[in-house]
């Protein structure tokens, strides 16, 4: 690996998780650019970690599905510094306020949360447990999990396209937006996409019902990114740190009710 794409992992890990990956040597919108794209090796990692809290939950009480797929979300979430979920509630309250662009872009700045923030957190995380606890059932839990925590980074390669501007001068958004060339994107998913069908096939009965909700997994995650983007962009004018946590929160849930639904 090439210092640059060094630089973009240390980035991605740094900023994504919590977990110790190092300062990089430089950051610059180029190593910005790298960092999104492999987000999703930061979500396969997150997502890896919670899959063994998972199994080993399993392991100690096996009859206890909602257990292990509460302490999985949690395990994300707190791998990810609550990071996204935070981005979340922001960007719900900007929009809930239906205020003009400044306003909205100065509610995304304070430090506390609103009504709608609240309620945004609350239902992806009810989605999360509940999607995760049907996996859990059909014995397709801690796969379900990798699978969904790997592609909900793809939409950060996706929110960075080169046709999304950042929203405001300063913060994340202007490292990052608008570095990422949608052919990037596009070999990224491929990747993503051909990795949630091996671990599917790899799984204990693995069907073309599963395979076809690994799949909806990956694309509708695709699509919760061009969708939540194309809302920042009319809502605020581009991106913001907030919009792509927003993104990666809302994706989770999108990932893991396909792969619940069809196991």
């Amino acid at each position: 690996m090439t210092g640059g794409w060094r630089d973009g992992l240390r980035l991605s890990f740094g900023t994504l998780t919590v977990l110790p990956a190092g300062m990089p040597s430089r950051v610059d919108r180029k190593v910005g650019g790298r960092a999104m794209v492999l987000a999703p090796v930061a979500g396969a990692v997150v997502g890896g970690i919670a899959a063994g809290v998972i199994a080993l939950a399993q392991l100690v009480k096996p009859e206890a599905d909602l257990l292990a797929a509460v302490l999985g979300v949690l395990v994300v979430a707190g791998l990810s510094g609550a990071l996204h979920l935070d981005g979340l509630a922001d960007f719900a309250d900007a929009l809930g306020s239906r205020r003009d662009r400044e306003t909205m872009l100065r509610i995304m700045k304070q430090s506390d949360i609103g009504p709608f923030g609240v309620v945004a957190i609350i239902g992806v995380l009810l989605l999360d447990v509940a999607a995760l606890t049907a996996c859990l059932q059909a014995d397709f839990g801690w796969q379900a999990l990798l699978i969904a925590t790997t592609a909900s980074r793809l939409t950060l390669p996706w929110s960075c396209r080169t046709s999304i501007p950042a929203a405001r001068p300063d913060g994340l958004g202007t490292i990052v937006a608008a570095t990422v060339r949608p052919l990037t994107a596009t070999i990224t998913t491929t990747a993503v996409l051909a990795a949630a069908l091996a671990l599917t096939w790899l799984s204990p009965a693995a069907s073309p019902i599963r395979y076809a909700g690994s799949a909806a997994a990956v694309l509708l995650t695709v699509a919760t990114s061009l969708a939540t983007t194309r809302r920042a962009r009319t809502a605020l004018g581009g991106t913001t740190g907030d919009v792509l946590g927003a993104t990666v929160e809302l994706a989770l849930p999108v990932a893991l009710l396909p792969l619940a639904l069809t196991t």
